[in-house]
């Protein structure tokens, strides 16, 4: 079954980086573009970053460009999220995304690593 993982959230102060992995399992990872989302409370759900499979062509929020910079790895079906010059308003859930639709006939998320900036 699909499987994604995500890890590298933390606390960290405005101004620092922190760094999120994605280990995805259960389909053909390079076959499929990958995102990643956050929610923080009392809002919805975000699409932050997408990357496509085989060209890897990203794209981002206006809100993170030029801070985030998604990326990944098909041999080890694995997807980042680098982010710098962390806010106090990126404080949220992030989670990994599986775009499934054509294949799966739905898109997947992970459980989600929680991101806090403080200021």
């Amino acid at each position: 079954q699909v499987q994604l993982v995500e890890s590298g959230g933390g606390l960290v102060q405005a101004g620092g980086s922190l760094r999120l992995s994605c280990a995805a399992s259960g389909f053909t990872f390079s076959r499929v573009t990958m995102k990643w989302y956050r929610q923080a409370p009392g809002k919805l759900r975000e699409l932050v970053a997408t990357i496509t499979s085989f060209l890897r062509s990203t794209n981002y929020a206006d809100s993170v460009k030029g801070r985030f910079t998604i990326s990944r790895d098909n041999p080890k079906n694995a997807v980042y999220l680098q982010m710098n010059s962390l806010k106090p308003e990126d404080t949220a859930m992030y989670y990994c995304g599986a775009d499934l639709m054509t294949t799966m006939g739905r898109n997947y998320w992970g459980q989600g690593t929680q991101v806090t900036v403080s200021s």
